[in-house]
């Protein structure tokens, strides 16, 4: 039996995992077909989180017919299991108005857990991802946000797994990159929300010093739910990842 752990660096809110990073280290568990891509690229898999995922805790990982599943004592933690949707890329956003808009985010004026992985701004160079999504298009009616990312070195997984010598990022992270900017779609400050479950599919790891755009859009909300979609975008708009998500909403002072 396998085993998932999530390092406290890894949080979103204070004192549980980042929805994405946790959710992207279970996916690395699934077995997918596919030893040839050595890790490099990945299918569509779903993920759904049922409850916060403890930090710095070793949770046991299940397989059966009903997926991957993490666990600790008070029962599933996030499953996860492939599937054949087909995810649509968001539209790209040119790294220059990604830059602009980033002028823009929110969350450096609030935000309902600022030491999150992905988008805290607590978190410094080299710790967090520091992704900081802002809004385009705002004529168009529609809440359409991005950011750049370039992963850093601390970020660095063992390149030897893959072919060629660049190093990269692991699958978590690549999932933690496409997370929050489909939450800062919605207006996470009024309407403060965590993951309740995430689709992607992965091309191509990202590669370390490389300039990224990281995309993000609100599809539509109903009741505590709120669907989004995201997109990793490498040079030349060359789409890394993409993915979708169903984000819940909650009161921050008292979410885990």
């Amino acid at each position: 039996m396998s085993t998932l752990i999530v390092p406290p660096r890894f949080c979103g809110p204070p004192v549980s995992g980042n929805g994405g990073w946790t959710a992207g280290e279970l996916a690395a568990h699934v077995e997918h077909g596919c030893p040839e891509d050595h890790g490099l690229r990945w299918p569509p898999i779903r993920v759904r989180l049922s409850q916060p995922p403890p930090l710095a805790v070793e949770l046991p990982v299940v397989s059966s017919d009903e997926g991957t599943t993490v666990v600790n004592a008070s029962g599933p933690v996030a499953r996860a299991t492939l599937v054949d949707d087909v995810i649509e890329p968001v539209a790209p956003v040119s790294y220059a108005d990604a830059l602009h808009a980033e002028t823009t985010y929110a969350g450096h004026t609030a935000h309902p857990f600022p030491t999150c992985f992905s988008c805290g701004p607590r978190r410094v160079e080299g710790d967090g991802l520091r992704i900081f999504p802002g809004e385009v298009d705002p004529a168009e009616g529609r809440r359409r946000v991005a950011a750049t990312w370039t992963p850093h070195p601390s970020l660095a997984e063992d390149y030897h797994l893959y072919t060629g010598a660049e190093q990269r990022v692991s699958l978590a992270t690549t999932w933690a990159a496409l997370d929050c900017v489909g939450g800062w779609s919605e207006d996470l400050i009024n309407r403060p929300m965590v993951l309740g479950q995430m689709t992607a599919r992965v091309d191509s790891l990202p590669v370390i010093g490389v300039p990224h755009v990281v995309v993000g859009e609100r599809v539509r909300s109903e009741g505590r739910k709120t669907f989004t979609a995201s997109t990793l975008y490498g040079p030349d708009d060359t789409v890394v990842a993409v993915a979708t998500h169903v984000w819940i909403s909650v009161d921050p002072t008292t979410f885990g």
